[in-house]
């Protein structure tokens, strides 16, 4: 079963009164802005499925304590998993050629050409013959029992398997499907301040 990705922007009003905090409101529903299902996003910003190896920008808080009324009725609407937050704030200040802490558990998968050049074939699906080729199965990797290094390679025949370690800005590209959420928080913060905007997330599996 695949996992899935909810959540609301989240916007604090200003307060009449300077000395006190505002209260939260939803903004925006996430699924008008972000519909894709990207493992390795997921991973990079919140710690799901974070086959890649990244240091998560914000994994495991939870639903804010905060949380306007509106947001929490629909997390709790379903089961979910993993809901957490990050702010604007947080968001602008990422060092996006940060790359992960090490290589992706999925290995490139290439074909080797006569002329001896590599066609790039994508991300291995995990079966029989990577299995045969690594001497690991897939519940090793997801396990955390079997770690590759950068471009350690296995050969099967015409086929090259081989661990790159990605970048997030690999995974979170600035033209990619991130950038209406990022720019839609960028606003708001504009007319508040960046500490004022945030994004809580939950998932589903």
């Amino acid at each position: 079963m695949g996992t899935d990705i909810s959540g609301y922007i989240e916007c604090r009003e200003r307060p009449l009164r300077p000395d006190a905090s505002g209260s939260w409101r939803a903004a925006m529903d996430l699924d008008l802005l972000y519909d894709d299902r990207h493992y390795d996003a997921f991973g990079c910003l919140f710690g799901v499925r974070n086959y890649a190896s990244f240091r998560p920008l914000a994994a495991g808080r939870g639903l804010p304590g905060d949380v306007s009324d509106a947001v929490r009725e629909a997390a709790e609407s379903w089961e979910h998993h993993d809901a957490t937050w990050i702010s604007w704030a947080e968001v602008a200040r990422v060092d996006w050629d940060e790359p992960a802490e090490s290589a992706d558990q999925r290995l490139r998968q290439y074909l080797r050409r006569p002329d001896g050049t590599l066609e790039p074939m994508g991300k291995s699906l995990w079966g029989p013959s990577l299995m045969e080729a690594t001497g690991a199965s897939y519940e090793d990797v997801l396990e955390g029992r079997v770690r590759w290094s950068e471009g350690q390679e296995f050969e099967l025949g015409d086929l090259v398997f081989r661990a790159v370690t990605l970048r997030r800005r690999d995974v979170v590209p600035p033209d990619g499907a991130w950038r209406h959420v990022w720019r839609v928080m960028e606003t708001l913060a504009e007319r508040t301040a960046p500490d004022d905007v945030r994004l809580v997330v939950w998932f589903d599996s």
